[in-house]
């Protein structure tokens, strides 16, 4: 459904709450795809990205509890307009199960990322710690040095505590893509149940 105002063509999508967006929008789009789990699918859905020429800001691929079955999250940042048409051609790709654009549905999400952090002296190490604390992480080694810290959580939270751990020196890093899924029940206006 499209509609002008002030000169400007507004679409509304439809999905469980309604949204207005100005056509050729360009924001992050949080994809999850359940393909078979064949040689072969994820170069295929990843060529399709490229194709419409999008780069994959992150991208989670494992298993499910369904034997030969895996679970894509893709995030992507891209025009609404163009996201929608990738979603019906990767709904047309073979080996490909299911396709939802979840970006506009209640969902969580989470990420985990492994940091390494310069602690050469115990006031650093103090002071990491109480961050580590703070962002409920977890220190998975330790080495005369550094201290190796795990955590998870949403893109804001990882990127807050990145942001306080950069002053003592960040030695490497490995961060993993998103995973997300769909919240099943969420109360919409009207529907208290």
């Amino acid at each position: 459904m499209a509609d002008t105002v002030g000169g400007a063509e507004i679409t509304v999508a439809k999905s469980p709450r309604l949204r207005q967006t100005r056509k050729g929008q360009v924001r992050k789009h949080i994809i999850n795809v359940k393909v078979r789990n064949e040689i072969g699918v994820l170069a295929r859905i990843a060529t399709l990205i490229a194709g419409k020429g999008y780069n994959i800001e992150s991208l989670s691929v494992g298993e499910t509890h369904e034997p030969g079955i895996s679970r894509m999250t893709i995030e992507v940042v891209g025009d609404d307009i163009v996201i929608d048409q990738v979603v019906k051609q990767l709904r047309k790709l073979i080996d490909t199960l299911k396709v939802r654009d979840i970006t506009d549905v209640p969902h969580v999400e989470r990420e985990l990322v492994l940091v390494k952090v310069h602690t050469p002296t115990s006031r650093a190490r103090d002071e990491v710690l109480r961050i580590v604390e703070i962002f409920r992480g977890k220190i998975v080694d330790v080495s005369p040095e550094t201290y190796t810290i795990e955590v998870t959580g949403d893109e804001e939270k990882i990127n807050a505590m990145l942001e306080l751990l950069k002053p003592f020196g960040i030695k490497e890093m490995a961060r993993t893509g998103k995973v997300a899924m769909r919240r099943e029940l969420f109360i919409e206006e009207g529907n208290l149940e």
